[in-house]
């Protein structure tokens, strides 16, 4: 059976391919983001970098997938950032420069842009591969003082790409979104669709739990 291995420590990645029914494997990269970032050069489109990241972080947990004996599955590798003012904005890290970035683009919108990386692995070597961007427009609302100071308290936007979230606290503050909204939580499912699709993997096949099939719908 083929598995899915995430190749993130993201738990919101996580959950949104649990909620599309498949359980992966996760392996979490141990790249240098910024080492990556800075051999592509000042001058590297941001879609590339994104991509570059996403197949770093792929490539790095092979060997690991080696040595625990998986031999049929499919990698994906991930990477996101805020793309606004024409430069690339990763993880904060701190509540300054949160603080900075949410002064800067409230009531303002940007792209967020996801770089995925798959790697198709059989008998423990990479077969195929595919990788490509994600980008999605965000239009962010402006919290108050309070709000802002209250979510900056929360620790959440400190270390996730663009000092926000839509699937938790930061959502409050998304007005509306022009493209795919998992893409924004870190992992575009119909992109990813795709990309299985060119190295030979139905998403189908990746399902823990089958559709059931009987007409249960989502609340509108």
């Amino acid at each position: 059976m083929t598995r899915l291995v995430l190749a993130s420590a993201s738990p919101a990645r996580l959950s949104v391919l649990r909620a599309a029914g498949v359980e992966p494997i996760v392996r979490v990269s141990g790249v240098d983001e910024d080492a990556i970032v800075a051999s592509l050069g000042p001058g590297t489109p941001p879609g590339v970098v994104v991509t570059e990241l996403a197949r770093a972080k792929a490539a790095d947990v092979l060997p690991r997938l080696r040595d625990d004996g998986v031999h049929d599955a499919v990698v994906v590798g991930c990477d996101s950032m805020l793309h606004i003012d024409g430069r690339l904005q990763g993880k904060p890290g701190t509540a300054e420069v949160a603080r900075a970035r949410w002064q800067s683009m409230a009531g303002r919108s940007a792209d967020l842009l996801t770089g995925h990386s798959l790697l198709r692995i059989r008998d423990g070597e990479v077969v195929a591969e595919a990788s490509a961007h994600s980008g999605t427009t965000v239009h962010f609302g402006t919290p108050t003082d309070a709000e802002l100071e209250a979510y900056l308290a929360s620790g959440e936007p400190l270390q996730v790409a663009g000092a926000f979230t839509l699937d938790s606290l930061g959502g409050w503050f998304v007005e509306r979104l022009e493209g795919d909204p998992s893409s924004v939580i870190g992992i575009g499912l119909p992109l990813v669709r795709r990309l299985l699709c060119e190295v030979g993997v139905s998403v189908a096949d990746l399902w823990a739990t089958p559709p059931s099939g009987d007409g249960t719908q989502h609340s509108v």
